[in-house]
């Protein structure tokens, strides 16, 4: 802070704010200038300590939703906060290419557009056109990033397939296959039949369907002869059973075990019969057919028992390869026709429909997915998965919440080789090339790595890397690996990973696999890890919630419930989305939100505004402190609380509490300084010097400093949460260019450290108490908000000598004139004392006014006593209502029941017309 803050003290200087908060006027420009200032750019010849953040990248054909928001104001608090703390900060934006999702949109632009699809183009036109868009188009979220005030360093913005990451990846993968752990093979995939390729779990959504449950029966038709009757979902699939699975210890199927059946449809398949664990002997008949290339549970069972796994879909999901009539049909046109044809046979024993089940869906096609046997490029991941498990568990990298450790351990301790190879276009191509066929029709197979050709007349793999595979090099592909780097140097491992749960596995899990292989195998670049371990990509991980409707359902178009982060930003501000966010922001747990978060955020923000504006028209200013001694109660206490508060946020956000520590902010600045200190503070500030005594003038300037330097540290403490309205705020309180590289605060910004003066605090409590109790008498009396009441109380007695005159005007009680004559009283309980405060109302209330207004609330009392008592006298409704329902009309006949009595006691007390 500069000495010449202290010049502000004393001046009116409310002008140095907008006459009001409108958002829109001012966030557009505030984040310009941060950005041509140089804020956010990191600088690793640095001598600062570093902290670093890679943001998870959002798919280039994205839009900024309510979880990246989250996600994005959590990192920004992190990262401004460490900037004013000293660090020297890195948060590295970039965009993941997301082949799936921009290919399947380009496709389909394509096709509204010019009626073809990728073939009529080829490979590389299309891939040309893919470019095209991206540059067009495929920068809408990171607009939608500056919006929200994002404080990148977008000169170091990264994209998953720029020529740097692309290395990257090619340079990895070359070591995996060197390492001997990619491999190719026959695997069941999730296929998506419209966009003909295999895709993640995550791209795999679920939804209940009508379908069909019919019961076949395999073997003799003669129920004296060995049959077995099993039910399926699927008809169309029973034309690849090759097995029939009952339990080894089912007494009903003993004698069948080794069995082998004539298959129905096909003369070239065997249906035998075989026992393994996984039957529930008490579900439908105990026994289940076995479609090894086209169901996981029944593939790992043919893994286990060395099954045949034919694939009778081809990549459309039409019937292939059965030699049956069937052959070219649909999955829906044989699930109809193969159902029909065992009919004929008298092999249908029992038909469900409809039936409703759960279907696994292509996320961005639609349609259901089908489970496909496949050849695929997969990695080993054993080996990995095991480093990954170990990092967290020898302490490398921490998981916040700790709770979340068990699915991070669930997830790698039990994680299957990892299908890496889509049959897309866009994408990082599988660097594989193929030679050309020998005598026996086999070809030779290189890995060509970034440095490298590939042979003359070789053909490279038409595949694609799946999109997680480049994005789970994040962390140090985006700082030049596999080069050695100012940044690695500098800002690797990265401080702390923010992300939702739901991505643990998908992302996450993958970080942490890639991260420590890089790390053991280049530890000259990466650095070496604790004790010697392959170094870590982050030392944090933050785990927070999904964000949810006000009713904790997710959001999803089909429910309508969705909520667009940047309407909030035009309605309320981003400050305001921020806040909301932040405020309920716990770890791992999930955040429900909506419209009346937004609208109180905002409202606080209003408030913040109307604070400063007070305290700037009264020359509320940080200058240098008196002495302890020559500060009022009032003073200490608000310095006591500010140092209290800071403290308090300092440990929850060392500890990723972010929900704790707004929510702490939030209290003091509305609570304590603005409804109590800005109220004290009038009292202590002369309206003119040239009324005021020079211990009135010099009281004043303290008040004025010290409502001044607590609101410095507010401002500076919201800084990182709400980054505008902080720096209009506070450029104006302190004269300073910008809050963004401020100091954080420090116990010397607030009570110099000192101990907390307990009697200081114990009197202004007791104060604002006794204020509290008055200002409910005059309400409950009817007394206008403008006019005194004359009240005799011993603030002697309660140890407040030295508040009177603060609490008389606040609580605009005056003290008694001769005449007095106490018409009513009230007894508080303060902290030391009982103290009873005696009081003469005549004459400050309308009777007829304050009796009409008494029998209205009455009236209302009475209404809602009447209601809840008929519900809780109807004996139906008693037993048919939930228990929480019919809870809280308990609560309310009992409020009401309260306030009937408090009203009629006040009626008895007014004097008669």
């Amino acid at each position: 802070m500069s000495e010449a803050t202290n010049d502000l003290v004393g001046k009116n200087r409310a002008d140095a704010l907008p006459k009001s908060w409108e958002p829109q006027d001012h966030e557009s420009t505030l984040y310009e200038k941060w950005v041509d200032k140089g804020y956010f750019t990191a600088d690793p010849a640095s001598e600062k300590p570093a902290y670093s953040i890679m943001l998870p990248p959002p798919n280039v054909t994205g839009q900024l939703h309510m979880g990246h928001a989250l996600d994005h104001t959590l990192m920004d608090s992190l990262v401004r906060r460490k900037r004013m703390q000293g660090y020297e900060v890195l948060w590295l934006p970039g965009m993941d290419h997301a082949g799936i999702a921009t290919q399947t949109k380009v496709e389909a632009k394509l096709k509204a557009e010019e009626g073809k699809d990728r073939y009529d183009y080829g490979r590389e036109e299309f891939i040309d056109r893919v470019w095209e868009w991206k540059q067009q188009y495929g920068g809408t979220i990171t607009t939608q990033m500056r919006a929200i005030g994002d404080s990148v360093d977008w000169s170091r913005e990264r994209f998953t397939l720029d020529d740097g990451l692309s290395k990257a990846v090619q340079t990895i993968f070359k070591q995996l296959y060197d390492q001997g752990m990619v491999y190719r093979d026959y695997r069941l995939v999730n296929w998506s039949p419209v966009l003909e390729t295999a895709v993640s779990d995550i791209e795999v959504v679920y939804k209940d369907v009508e379908g069909e449950f019919v019961s076949i029966r395999y073997g003799s038709l003669h129920d004296e002869e060995p049959h077995l009757v099993v039910a399926t979902t699927r008809v169309e699939t029973m034309l690849g059973d090759v097995a029939i699975a009952v339990h080894p210890d089912d007494e009903r199927y003993a004698h069948l075990i080794g069995e082998e059946f004539a298959h129905p449809l096909r003369d070239d398949l065997k249906v035998k019969v075989i026992a393994d664990d996984y039957v529930d002997m008490e579900l439908g008949t105990g026994a289940v057919k076995i479609t090894p290339a086209h169901d996981p549970n029944d593939y790992e069972m043919g893994l286990r028992h060395n099954l045949d796994m034919p694939i009778i879909m081809d990549e459309q999901a039409r019937i292939a390869n059965t030699g049956t009539r069937f052959d070219g049909l649909s999955r829906e046109e044989a699930r109809v026709a193969v159902r029909e044809a065992l009919a004929e046979q008298g092999r249908i024993v029992k038909e469900i429909r409809p039936y409703v089940h759960s279907v696994g869906h292509s996320e961005r096609s639609g349609e259901p997915i089908e489970p496909r046997l496949s050849l695929q490029w997969f990695v080993k991941v054993d080996e990995m998965a095991k480093m990954s498990g170990d990092a967290v568990r020898n302490g490398d990298t921490v998981i916040h919440p700790q709770s979340m450790e068990k699915r991070y351990f669930d997830w790698v301790d039990n994680m299957h080789d990892w299908t890496i190879s889509r049959q897309l276009w866009w994408g990082h191509r599988i660097p594989i090339w193929y030679g050309p066929e020998d005598e026996n029709g086999e070809r030779d197979v290189v890995c060509v790595g970034p440095d490298e050709e590939a042979p003359a007349g070789y053909e490279q793999d038409p595949d694609v890397l799946d999109t997680w595979f480049s994005s789970a090099l994040w962390p140090f592909s985006t700082m030049g690996w596999p080069e050695k780097t100012p940044e690695l140097d500098k800002f690797y491992p990265t401080s702390v990973l923010v992300t939702a749960y739901d991505i643990l596995f998908f992302w996450v899990a993958r970080m942490m696999m890639f991260g420590t292989f890089a790390g053991k195998f280049t530890p000259e670049i990466l650095g070496e890890g604790k004790g010697g371990r392959p170094q870590v990509p982050f030392t944090d991980l933050y785990l927070h919630g999904l964000v949810r409707d006000e009713k904790g359902r997710k959001m999803s178009k089909s429910l309508g419930n969705g909520i667009d982060p940047m309407d909030w930003v035009g309605r309320f501000g981003a400050d305001a989305l921020r806040f909301a966010l932040a405020r309920g922001a716990n770890p791992g747990v999930d955040l429900p939100i909506g419209d009346d978060h937004a609208v109180a955020a905002r409202n606080f923000a209003t408030k913040l505004y109307n604070a400063t504006k007070f305290a700037l028209m009264n020359g509320a200013g940080v200058g240098e402190l008196p002495q302890r001694q020559a500060l009022t109660d009032a003073d200490r206490w608000i310095l006591d609380r500010a140092e209290e508060l800071r403290k308090r946020v300092d440990a929850y956000l060392d500890d990723y509490q972010f929900a704790k520590a707004n929510e702490a902010l939030y209290h003091f600045a509305w609570d304590e300084l603005c409804d109590w200190y800005l109220e004290i503070a009038k009292t202590q500030i002369p309206r003119t010097d040239a009324d005021a005594s020079a211990e009135e003038q010099q009281r004043g300037r303290t008040t004025q400093i010290v409502l001044g330097r607590v609101l410095d540290v507010v401002l500076r403490l919201l800084h990182p949460t709400m980054p505008f309205i902080t720096e209009v705020l506070w450029t104006a309180l302190t004269g300073e260019e910008t809050v963004t590289t401020a100091a954080w605060p420090t116990a010397d910004d607030t009570n110099g450290g000192v101990e907390t003066d307990l009697d200081a605090r114990r009197r202004v409590e007791d104060s604002i108490k006794l204020i509290t109790e008055l200002r409910r008498f005059r309400a409950d009396q009817g007394v206008k908000p403008s006019q005194k009441v004359p009240a005799r109380l011993d603030f002697a007695s309660a140890d407040l000598a030295g508040q009177e005159d603060m609490v008389r005007q606040i609580a605009r009680v005056e003290a008694p004139g001769e005449d007095f004559a106490a018409s009513a009283s009230i007894e508080m309980r303060l902290s030391q004392v009982n103290l009873d405060v005696a009081l003469d109302t005549s004459g400050t209330v309308d009777v007829a006014a304050e009796r009409k207004r008494l029998e209205k609330e009455l009236a209302a009392a009475q209404k809602e006593l009447d209601t809840t008592g008929a519900k809780l006298s109807n004996e139906q409704f008693l037993t048919n209502a939930p228990e929480q329902v019919v809870e809280k009309i308990k609560v309310r006949q009992k409020v009401a029941q309260e306030e009937f009595e408090r009203v009629t006691a006040r009626l008895e007390t007014l004097p008669e017309k």
